[in-house]
């Protein structure tokens, strides 16, 4: 039945996009699910954060590795390998009890992650003709882009008609399905092409990665102690230490090809690929607590007031990249950049705790429609001129980086925000302490003292037992009033954040040089397995 269509690089193109989708689809369906997983798992705001940042860092620090290997051990083994492991880790997050068993397995989600992510754009350099593998590409970008917007939606409804559990438990029909098809259309390589494991580079650049991630997701649980600044003095030093270890590394058989750098479109695009993943997990890291916590809307709803995001991404994505070999994707990605910077600044201007769904949509269609700008013409853009014998490493590089933006977006915007909620959340509630009687007031402060509460409820300020009905409604009241006017003083600054990143991602787009025309370079990239063998040697 399949047999005609093995080989052919259109399924294999769908093959490969539906196993990316699955794995970026896990970057934001389970910001839709943080105030379930505080309630049913009684998990603290930093665990929260920690149930985001243990998939994308395990993700980014072992993505250069996963292509690496796939080198190694063929691609499309590896490939089929990740998609089997991120299977079965879905399947034991959604079995998870506590949030350190969830933790753990969604760094194993990572893992598998990262063993099939790299092979998904080397694969398609390999199989499309240069006249077709702009198409090929800029689809696979515009897979990027409508994982990342649909995962609320997905996400919201599937926690309302069924539970969070169901956001993990939705890969396991994904896996299979795409584990079938990769038997049935990917060919096996002939050869692979030998590489030596950089086992030391691995470790230094994932030790440095993870001390940066728990110094800023930690931070504010730990006062920001001496302890905190020394993970990152620490991580400044073993990054450090890796540039020097891959330095010397370059003649032999180097983790990072330094010779990909002095490309300076690759080196700025990627840098752009880097705020863009740090736009997405920014976003929606603040947008989908205060549509639940502070507006009271139900998952569902909260997915489908996101929805304008998803449209305008579906809407310009296509154009975007047919633009981008005409006029260049450096001006496409500005463009677009400059709107989500500011669709999301307008979103913050309107966002209060009376606000409806109304007065956020067209903000978030803005913000969509940035990202339907960005996500193609990156794809494009960002292999263009890459030797066909560092194109395996590019292509990891490339996605290695915007993970990086993932792990750093989730680890300083949740920063920010429970910095900022912290303050805000006793201020306010010292100052609605006065509306109760005397005897009630320190109690009453001292139920937001605590940033680490959970963050599935959205009244604070519970009352002690013994208190009168009366005061104990009154309390209760004046504890949803507090959150919610807290959140919404902290989410500024939260969103705001990303807002900086994305338009310093604009202002690297200045550095870029224009180019038109077909969107990938003849002699740029292998064409099959043979001339990426010959081009290695």
């Amino acid at each position: 039945m399949f047999k005609k269509w093995h080989g052919n690089p259109w399924a294999i193109l769908l093959t490969l996009s539906l196993g990316f989708f699955m794995t970026l689809l896990d970057l934001t369906i389970v910001n839709i699910a943080i105030p379930q997983l505080g309630e049913d798992l009684n998990a603290s705001l930093d665990q929260i954060l920690w149930v985001v940042n243990a998939y994308t860092l395990a993700l980014a620090v072992l993505l250069i590795t996963g292509g690496r290997l796939g080198d190694l051990r063929g691609k499309r083994n590896l490939f089929a390998a990740g998609v089997a492991l991120f299977t079965l880790a879905s399947l034991a997050c959604g079995l998870a009890r506590d949030p350190a068993q969830l933790i753990a397995f969604r760094a194993v989600q990572g893992l598998g992650a990262a063993l099939l992510m790299p092979q998904t754009l080397s694969i398609i350099a390999e199989v499309f003709p240069a006249d077709r593998r702009g198409v090929a590409m800029g689809i696979w970008g515009a897979v990027a882009g409508v994982s990342g917007a649909l995962g609320p939606i997905l996400g919201g409804t599937l926690i309302t008609h069924l539970s969070w559990r169901w956001i993990f438990f939705v890969n396991l029909p994904f896996g299979v399905i795409v584990l079938v098809m990769t038997a049935a259309f990917i060919p096996g390589a002939r050869r692979t092409v030998r590489h030596r494991f950089d086992t030391l580079g691995v470790l230094l650049a994932s030790t440095a990665l993870f001390c940066l991630a728990f110094g800023l997701t930690e931070g504010q649980r730990y006062h920001w102690n001496r302890w905190i600044w020394s993970l990152f003095a620490l991580a400044a030093a073993l990054f450090a230490a890796f540039l020097l270890h891959e330095r010397g590394q370059q003649s032999k058989d180097p983790l990072v090809p330094f010779s990909l750098f002095r490309d300076r479109n690759f080196t700025f695009i990627n840098l752009v690929g880097v705020t863009v993943s740090f736009g997405v997990v920014g976003m929606y890291l603040p947008l989908t607590i205060y549509l639940q916590s502070v507006l009271g809307f139900s998952a569902l709803k909260s997915g489908l007031v996101l929805l304008p995001v998803a449209l305008g991404s579906f809407v310009m994505a296509g154009p975007a990249g047919a633009l981008a070999d005409r006029i260049g994707g450096k001006f496409i990605l500005m463009t677009g950049l400059l709107a989500w910077a500011g669709g999301l600044a307008w979103v913050v201007t309107v966002a209060d705790v009376g606000s409806g769904w109304p007065s956020i949509a067209l903000p978030l269609f803005l913000v969509g429609l940035g990202a339907g700008c960005t996500f193609a013409p990156f794809a494009t853009e960002v292999m263009r001129g890459v030797p066909a014998r560092l194109a395996g490493a590019a292509s990891g590089v490339t996605n290695a980086l915007r993970q990086v933006g993932s792990v750093l977006a989730g680890a300083v915007v949740g920063a920010v925000l429970q910095n900022q909620l912290a303050s805000a959340l006793t201020d306010r509630a010292r100052e609605s302490a006065g509306r109760l009687p005397a005897a009630y007031r320190d109690s009453f402060v001292a139920a937001f003292s605590k940033t680490e509460s959970g963050v599935g409820a959205r009244q604070q300020g519970g009352a002690p037992h013994g208190v009168p009905h009366d005061i104990a409604e009154r309390m209760h009241a004046l504890g949803g009033q507090v959150f919610g006017h807290g959140f919404v003083e902290a989410m500024g600054p939260a969103v705001y954040v990303s807002a900086a990143v994305l338009l310093a991602g604009a202002l690297a787009c200045l550095a870029v040089r224009r180019q038109r025309g077909p969107s990938a370079n003849p002699h740029a990239l292998p064409i099959n397995e043979t001339e990426l063998e010959e081009a290695a040697r």
